[in-house]
């Protein structure tokens, strides 16, 4: 394996202990560290273990006990374990590698399902048998998925997340980052410098800097309808409230409040000259996938959605905000 495309991580692995109902199954994994390579020199290693060893031990209130793991994964290569999909997601997240630069197949077939509670993972099947003895402990079970909250493995460095419930480990957050509460940003997907966030970044997809995605809007991503373009959103752009895209936008564009492109959204070109009929051309929204400072918008007239030529930079965020 090539040490650029190695990461190694160390860290806490859960596992359900012989009560649970399916004994042996590996749940999540933290990584207290992790790095490109293919591993830390042994003394250094035997110190990491040695730290992570005293909090390692059974749980029986959530028939699970706790075991330190050590991997080393080639990010070309598919997922291979639980323990293997858990450090590319952390490898996201601690920013190693930006969205779409790793490979994700299989990585669904090696993550269970799981019941996330206030004291960890378990298995769904055990806290529906154990729920009366969770209450006794003031257990909660706060979501049943395949992929776990990013605050609860990930703190990342200046950025802040309104609500946690609504970002994945696995998101790719750089710092000056602001989630506010409705916004949503999915495992391998995320910003590559200060972004606003009040809508969906779905998985796959990229916000470049200085990025507004406004309350409520939409972004395709690829996981379901066949899709396979990978949305990206460039620097400077506002996806207005509400609206949604299908395609890529570039640097200092704008899709207007409410809007909804996708790719095979006829789209006239207001710049344009009209044609011998009168009317300006349209193209299919894919054409325009990706061009930089673009306005789009719908003549309250026609109905019909427009593209037009914008001049100087997209929006300014709020320096204040994203400090």
């Amino acid at each position: 394996m090539s040490s650029e495309r190695t990461v190694w991580g160390i860290g806490l692995t859960t596992i359900t202990d012989e009560a649970s109902a399916s004994p042996g199954t590996t749940l999540d994994a933290w990584f207290a560290d992790l790095g490109f390579g293919t591993g830390i020199d042994t003394e250094s290693d035997a110190r990491g273990a040695a730290d992570l060893d005293q909090h390692a031990g059974p749980d029986e209130r959530r028939a699970v006990r706790t075991e330190v793991v050590r991997v080393a994964i080639d990010l070309d290569a598919a997922v291979a374990s639980t323990t293997d999909a858990y450090l590319r997601l952390h490898a996201l997240s601690h920013l190693l590698v930006r969205p779409n630069e790793v490979n994700l197949d299989g990585i669904f077939a090696h993550l269970p399902n799981v019941a996330w509670t206030t004291a960890g993972p378990m298995l769904p099947a055990d806290a529906a048998r154990l729920r009366p003895a969770l209450q006794r402990h003031g257990i909660q079970v706060q979501g049943l998925d395949k992929f776990p909250r990013l605050t609860d493995y990930v703190q990342p460095e200046g950025v802040r997340i309104a609500d946690a419930s609504r970002v994945r480990l696995g998101a790719h957050l750089s710092p000056g980052t602001t989630v506010m509460h409705e916004g949503f940003v999915n495992f391998n997907a995320g910003t590559l410098g200060a972004a606003m966030v009040e809508g969906r970044i779905s998985q796959g997809v990229v916000v470049g800097a200085d990025s507004d995605i406004g309350g409520g809007a939409s972004i395709m991503g690829t996981l379901s309808g066949g899709g396979q373009h990978r949305v990206s959103i460039g620097a400077r752009t506002l996806l207005g409230a509400n609206a949604g895209i299908g395609i890529s936008l570039g640097d200092d564009s704008v899709v207007e409040a409410g809007l909804y492109v996708t790719a095979g959204s006829k789209v006239v070109l207001s710049d344009a000259p009209v044609d011998a009929d009168g009317r300006k051309p349209s193209v299919k929204a894919a054409e325009l996938s990706g061009r930089p400072g673009l306005l789009f918008r719908r003549n309250s007239l026609t109905g019909a959605i427009e593209a037009t030529q914008r001049t100087g930079h997209g929006v300014t965020l709020n320096e204040t905000l994203h400090a």
